[in-house]
């Protein structure tokens, strides 16, 4: 659920004033949907802090440009949704390697949880779990833009279609469709473990 629409609009006319203080409250309510939204969409908590705080300085330089009576939610969100999908561009452009990688292949590449035993679960099953995360996350991450900022909202925020749409500028039916695609893709994507039981 989001924070308040009323209660953004006053802090967001103090601000514009010069009550930095408001700025606090507006942080305060809205860093935790959006860090939450930037992790999902990046899969890295320390960019999604960074884009998550960038959005608020960007609020603080643009505050008069923005209209009185402005849907603040959708304002943050298309801001954060761009710098993340720009970042997303960038880090495809720009892949990192950890200096102390270990060869592709060999044991100490992969994920402990994928060599080291569990008390709770058989490694097998860990390994299998593992792997539909990881197939799920890549799902999601090959999604165009705008169909993944909509799964986004809608099942991680738990935001309505209409408040989507506010956001993307968007109808209800719109919202409707984008789901209906970017579910159909995850599906496609992640049909060798629908089979599995």
């Amino acid at each position: 659920m989001l924070p308040d629409p009323d209660t953004d609009l006053a802090d967001l006319d103090l601000l514009r004033r010069g009550d930095d203080r408001a700025l606090d409250r507006l942080i305060a309510r809205w860093q935790r949907p959006l860090a939450g939204f930037a992790f999902r969409y990046l899969h890295d908590e320390t960019e999604a802090r960074d884009l998550t705080a960038e959005t608020f300085v960007r609020l603080y330089q643009n505050c008069a440009r923005l209209k009185p009576r402005a849907n603040l939610a959708a304002w943050l969100f298309t801001t954060l949704g761009n710098l993340c999908h720009n970042r997303n561009r960038w880090r495809r452009r720009h892949p990192d390697v950890p200096l102390d990688a270990a060869p592709a292949g060999s044991p100490a590449s992969a994920a402990p949880a994928a060599w080291l035993p569990s008390p709770e679960a058989a490694p097998n099953v860990i390994l299998q779990q593992d792997e539909r995360v990881d197939a799920l996350q890549k799902a999601v991450g090959g999604l165009p833009h705008d169909l993944r900022v909509t799964l986004l909202l809608h099942h991680y925020e738990q935001l309505s279609y209409r408040e989507i749409g506010a956001i993307l500028g968007c109808s209800d039916k719109g919202i409707e469709t984008r789901l209906y695609r970017a579910r159909r893709e995850i599906r496609k994507s992640m049909v060798k473990f629908l089979d599995e039981p």
